[in-house]
């Protein structure tokens, strides 16, 4: 094996970028200078929307502006609606977005613009449209109407509405919105770098997004969140609950929701919020003990591997008391990263070098084809 061979291309520094840094030693996650667990505290999504896509966090008037340029393109064509309905009940719900996203392309006319300013417009058009085909997607297939965005409603308690069908609270909302905040951009994971790959071959903006929706919807990237809720729902209390992680620890199974590639040893801090808006959202729901359920796994895992939770262990049970339905929450998630990809997509196209990395070759050499009379 070459020295120069990282398998998974662990601690290779494959591009630089301006937009966001995951600081293990400082246990802080930066976006363009700002730390995203204090950002998340103080601000809100569009803000981040703003802080990603203009380089600025924007003014109470800004964000006004902002939102109303989203809500001018909510519009979602006919057509994207009805190639969405068409897909088989048993489709997942990944293939729908990505499938959604896919189609999407074809009706923005910048399309094959790579300028930075109509990039920027094509990510506010997906910011528009993404809640809208995942929600739809998931309606289509429950054979449910689809509900239409309401202009009176923040952007965030339009995105639940639409997947709930109920207005949420004050609450809710702000909740909501706080982890949209944590997982909008986070560095350089694969789904980002694969749309960064994508781009660097001169492809259109939407191409790339739907190739990081395809890596996300893999189990060792995305799915973490379905997965720890699925494990809570089954275990049903705090007991039940250690026993099935002890179970599967002794039989050395991957436990979803634990350990993360960069964080490796250290808490990840965005856990530690969507922790503490699980325990707003359980009391106000009055279902502690999901809440308590989640602290015991927490206790155990550090007990026994010295394992910490990360985002999805605690995003998982917020999203279902939330009432967004399970097989949602991966896109849910993307639709949050959304700006950040879009972000780095631009960032690409700006300051562009194609991605073309070399081999470290295993295989045979010095054979030569076979010559004799074939028998």
């Amino acid at each position: 094996m070459s020295d120069l061979h990282r398998p998974g291309l662990e601690n290779v520094i494959a591009s630089e970028t301006a937009i966001s840094y995951l600081d293990v030693d400082q246990e802080e996650i930066v976006i363009r200078g700002y730390d995203l667990i204090e950002l998340a505290q103080n601000v809100t999504y569009l803000d981040i929307v703003g802080l990603l896509l203009y380089d600025v966090l924007p003014s109470e008037r800004g964000r006004k502006d902002l939102e109303g340029d989203i809500q001018r393109e909510y519009d979602l064509p006919q057509n994207v609606c009805s190639v969405l309905a068409l897909l088989p009940p048993q489709a997942h719900a990944m293939d729908v977005l990505r499938t959604g996203i896919s189609t999407l392309a074809s009706y923005d006319p910048e399309l094959d613009d790579r300028s930075h300013e109509a990039n920027v417009r094509k990510a506010l058009r997906l910011l528009a449209k993404v809640p809208q085909i995942v929600a739809y997607g998931y309606r289509a297939k429950c054979s449910q109407p689809f509900i239409e965005p309401r202009k009176d409603l923040s952007y965030t308690a339009n995105f639940l509405y639409l997947m709930t069908g109920h207005v949420p609270t004050q609450l809710e909302t702000d909740i909501f919105d706080q982890s949209l905040i944590v997982y909008s951009e986070h560095e350089m994971p694969n789904s980002t770098f694969a749309a960064r790959v994508i781009a660097s071959t001169q492809s259109d903006i939407y191409g790339a997004l739907t190739g990081a929706v395809a890596s996300l919807k893999g189990t060792l990237h995305g799915g973490a969140n379905e997965a720890v809720m699925a494990m809570l729902l089954e275990a049903g209390t705090e007991e039940k609950l250690e026993s099935i992680l002890l179970a599967k620890l002794q039989k050395r199974e991957r436990i979803m929701g634990f350990g993360h590639r960069v964080y490796m040893k250290k808490a990840d801090p965005r856990a530690i919020l969507m922790k503490t808006a699980l325990n707003e959202l359980a009391i106000l729901k009055n279902q502690p003990q999901l809440y308590n359920m989640c602290v015991r796994g927490e206790e155990v895992m550090k007990r026994e591997k010295n394992l910490h939770p990360n985002l999805d262990y605690y995003a998982a049970p917020v999203y279902y008391l939330l009432g967004i339905p399970i097989e949602l929450f991966t896109p849910v998630f993307l639709a949050a990263r959304t700006v950040g990809i879009c972000a780095h997509v631009i960032e690409q196209h700006d300051h562009n070098r194609l991605y073309r990395p070399r081999v470290s070759y295993t295989g045979p050499r010095n054979l030569h084809p076979f010559t004799a009379e074939s028998l």
